[in-house]
């Protein structure tokens, strides 16, 4: 309690501190009293600064009002082929799944997240001056927190190249009105090479635990979070070997493993998992965005309705149907499809969350994201058979049905079962998108096929043929630039399927 306490009062502080005030090119600046000599000047203070850029993540700190996590949903969901529209879709969500968007859509606003990124740059650029100003801030304290905002830096990065591609990269800290300067984009592949530096020199200053409670260590960036992260980028590099020895540094380590038995209740109902490697957390005090988005009333999100027969599969056999563990009454409510990760109060479809208990966690990564990674790594380095076998260590836990099993030697056909098996495990977890794109793009866009399949089960049919026409253009694939920054800024030039 008393942690929680501390930990609300640090996250106020920053935010009051650094949230405040009219929006600039980026929203970069931290306003009034982050950045004076008078703030760093303790220990508790780069705490208070390092918390700050957790709760850039979570807070709702655009001019729209919504969450970064709202973003991450988004962005990781609409275009793909997991979700359908509720009763409160906004326009431009409805132009996201049609693939219809403009300059204009609310969601091609990045300002959040360079809010974020300056948050990490401030602590990376200013934090080192406090060694010498408090001789009880440690270079272990320090490394500890400079490590946090290379991480977060960088992940914050990963989810604007793989939405937007190219994009601003701006990498020490905006203190001053005379610090915000207009810059250009840099390429997608020089973001993902800083992304990498990042995440090495992260992983040599974070370490393994906190020392606190587990929960503590789950919402905080660990080395292992630095890992997995890194093993993500890789992958979408077309770096597999890379890939696959960030993962076998954090199953070699022993400390994470699968969950048994029933997901929801394990993973999202409460949080903090053994499982869970990184996730973002809530409570009474700091609730997450998604009762707003997916409760009756409120909804703007529900489950496509071919998942249960056509992702999950439908158990024709038993007197007594088995369900995949992660499907029906885990991943969504059977009755009406709504997302029941996020609002469902029980495990069996009874009760969603009321407001005020709307603290499901954002998971970032969990264990069985570094077994899926490694087995989508290996797969690609010509090793199908030993893929299988980790693809199948998911399905055991999950209690997959055996209609959805697809036992193969071919490099290709365990392609496309690693892909289903990760639609069934990270259902509505923001992930995706990225993954039809990351398949699609692969050895020069040969599986093209991936997103048009997928925008024929979103798109309604009337629309489906000019969302096919523009997802054969690449340059569709990623977002427009938000209006606002394009005159905002003059060095910035509109995404080519945008002009």
């Amino acid at each position: 309690m008393k942690r929680n306490i501390l930990i609300r009062f640090l996250l106020a502080l920053t935010m009051i501190s650094g949230l405040a005030g009219c929006k600039k090119w980026l929203d970069l600046k931290p306003r009034d009293g982050i950045v004076g000599e008078e703030f760093w000047q303790t220990k508790e203070q780069v705490d208070a600064a390092v918390t700050g850029i957790y709760a850039s993540i979570q807070a709702s700190t655009v001019s729209n009002g919504r969450a970064l996590t709202d973003y991450m949903f988004v962005w990781g969901e609409a275009r793909a082929d997991m979700v359908t529209i509720g009763n409160r879709t906004s326009t431009d969500e409805q132009d996201m799944i049609n693939i219809n968007m403009t300059a204009n859509n609310a969601f091609s606003d990045w300002a959040g997240f360079y809010r974020t990124i300056n948050y990490c740059n401030v602590v990376i650029d200013l934090a080192p001056g406090v060694l010498q100003k408090d001789n009880t801030f440690s270079q272990q304290h320090l490394d500890r927190s400079v490590g946090q905002a290379l991480a977060l830096r960088a992940l914050m990065y990963f989810y604007l190249v793989r939405t937007f591609r190219d994009v601003p990269l701006k990498l020490d800290a905006t203190v001053s009105d005379e610090k915000i300067a207009p810059i250009p984009k840099t390429g997608a592949d020089s973001i993902l090479n800083q992304i990498v530096a990042d995440l090495k020199l992260a992983e040599t200053k974070l370490p393994v635990t906190y020392g606190s409670t587990s929960a503590f260590d789950k919402g905080r960036v660990t080395r292992y979070g630095a890992n997995i992260i890194l093993a993500d980028v890789y992958l979408w590099m077309d770096k597999y070997a890379e890939a696959a020895a960030e993962c076998d540094k954090i199953i070699t380590a022993n400390t994470f493993r699968l969950v048994p038995g029933d997901l929801f209740f394990n993973i999202f109902l409460t949080g903090a998992s053994e499982e869970t490697i990184f996730e973002l957390q809530y409570d009474e005090q700091m609730l997450n965005p998604f009762y707003n988005m997916h409760t009756p009333g409120q909804k703007r999100w529900g489950g496509a309705l071919h998942l249960p027969e056509q992702v999950f599969g439908l158990d024709l056999v038993n007197t007594t149907p088995q369900l995949d563990y992660r499907g029906e009454n885990a991943a969504f409510r059977a009755g009406d499809f709504s997302i029941w990760k996020y609002a469902g109060a029980d495990n069996n479809g009874d009760n969603f969350r009321t407001p005020d208990q709307s603290f499901a966690p954002w998971v970032f990564y969990r264990y069985a994201d570094v077994l899926l990674i490694k087995a989508e790594a290996i797969n690609q380095l010509d090793q199908p058979l030993e893929a299988s076998r980790l693809v199948n260590t998911i399905r055991e836990r999950a209690r997959a049905l055996e209609i959805t099993q697809m036992d193969s030697t071919d490099k290709s056909a365990m392609t496309e079962f690693i892909l289903a098996e990760r639609q069934r495990e990270f259902a509505f977890e923001g992930k995706r998108w990225f993954d039809l794109l990351r398949n699609a793009k692969r050895n020069n866009y040969a599986e093209l096929n991936l997103l048009t399949n997928a925008a024929s089960f979103s798109i309604a049919p009337s629309l489906q043929q000019a969302a096919f026409n523009k997802l054969k253009d690449p340059n569709s694939h990623y977002m427009p630039i938000y209006f606002y920054e394009l005159s905002s800024n003059p060095l910035l030039v509109q995404n080519p399927f945008y002009r």
